[in-house]
């Protein structure tokens, strides 16, 4: 059976966050389709991953026999985050907009996962694999809005997952979160309302085409 490699970054707990909302819906259709498969799941929001050091920098570039005690201690950890997405079949990561970008303990993740000569550049490990990106913002900057330029999201995450790590990539963008909670967007409430339905439909609709490539 599949390997799910299943991250949420929000900062909010479930039932307080967009985000682990429609990664939930897709979770939820996953596990139906793979009852005897198996999830890793990392909550970066109350587990985060340490962030890099210089060790673990220079680590990756060094051959391990040849590691300092220092740069050994810290590659153990890129180690294991390496390892996670390389067993994975599918990935879905739960991406919030916060100050225009991702999660500060999302972009920890992201870097100790890329690493040239084995996840980036000519070998790409993880290349083709899925990966369903829940980029989850508080109002809009789909093309054409006032804010189109601001999207530091979809935008980074492209360069990264697909164009550097060559994975298989599909955004669900549920937006104007805020509208629900903030009067001045009072009006858009009903635009938003549509936007999580189509998210949460998107899920589940994403995790069941998913999960019916690889068992094909």
């Amino acid at each position: 059976m599949a390997t799910l490699l299943h991250i949420d970054s929000s900062v909010f707990p479930d039932g307080a966050s967009a985000s682990r909302s429609v990664t939930a819906a897709f979770r939820r259709t996953w596990d139906e389709q793979h009852a005897d498969g198996t999830v890793i799941y990392r909550d970066l929001a109350t587990n985060p991953v340490p962030h890099l050091t210089a060790d673990a920098h220079t680590a990756g570039f060094v051959d391990p026999t040849d590691h300092s005690p220092e740069q050994a201690a810290a590659f153990a950890e890129r180690a294991r985050l390496i390892e996670e997405l390389e067993r994975a079949d599918a990935v879905l990561i739960g991406a919030p907009m916060y100050n225009y970008s991702i999660p500060s303990t999302l972009k920890a993740w992201l870097d100790h996962v890329v690493l040239m000569g084995r996840t980036a550049g000519e070998t790409q490990s993880a290349k083709a694999v899925p990966v369903t990106i829940v980029a989850s913002r508080a109002g809009s900057y789909a093309p054409g809005t006032p804010r189109e330029g601001y999207e530091y999201v979809q935008n980074y995450l492209t360069v990264v997952l697909a164009d550097a790590l060559g994975m298989d990539l599909h955004f669900i963008v549920p937006e104007l979160t805020m509208a629900p909670h903030n009067p001045a967007m009072a009006e858009l409430v009903p635009l938003f309302e549509a936007s999580r339905e189509r998210a949460h439909q998107d899920a589940a609709a994403k995790a069941k085409e998913v999960a019916e490539r690889l068992a094909a």
